[in-house]
This record gives C-alpha cells, structure tokens and sequence, in this order.
C-alpha cells in the first residue's frame, strides 16, 4: 500500500517537473518569435520553420519526463 503511493507521488513530481521546463521553453520560444515578427514581418517563413523545429524538441524533452514517470510507475 505505502510502496505504490510513493511510487505514484514520484511519477508526479517526475512528470510534474519534466514539463515546467519545456513549458516554459516554449512560452519564451513563441514570445520571442512573435516579437521578431513584429519586427520583420518579410522573415515569417523561417522565424516560423525554426520555432516549429524548437517546439519539437522542447516536447521530446516533456515526453522523455512522461516516458520516466510511467517506468516509475509500473515497474
């Protein structure tokens, strides 16, 4: 009884604080973009090519921590 609710607390905190980092990533990622296109409207194609590609690798960060929190809780 104890054991599976540590190990449910620790796939929480894992997934918890595996995705406060991307999160946050990719909140400044678009703040910044948004403001490199107020400020060059013409270089909207690879502003958005490059944040879509940074996207991706922010969330593969967020599905690493998931990809943890579930061995964490069912091994």
């Amino acid at each position: 009884m104890i054991e599976g609710d540590i190990q449910n607390i620790g796939a929480g905190i894992a997934i918890g604080l595996g995705a406060i980092g991307p999160g946050i990533g990719i909140g400044l990622l678009a703040a910044k973009a948004m403001e490199a296109l107020g400020r060059n409207p013409e270089a909207a194609g690879p502003i958005q090519q490059n944040m879509i590609l940074a996207i991706a690798f922010a969330e593969a960060i967020a599905i690493y921590a998931l990809v943890v929190a579930i061995v964490i809780k069912f091994v």
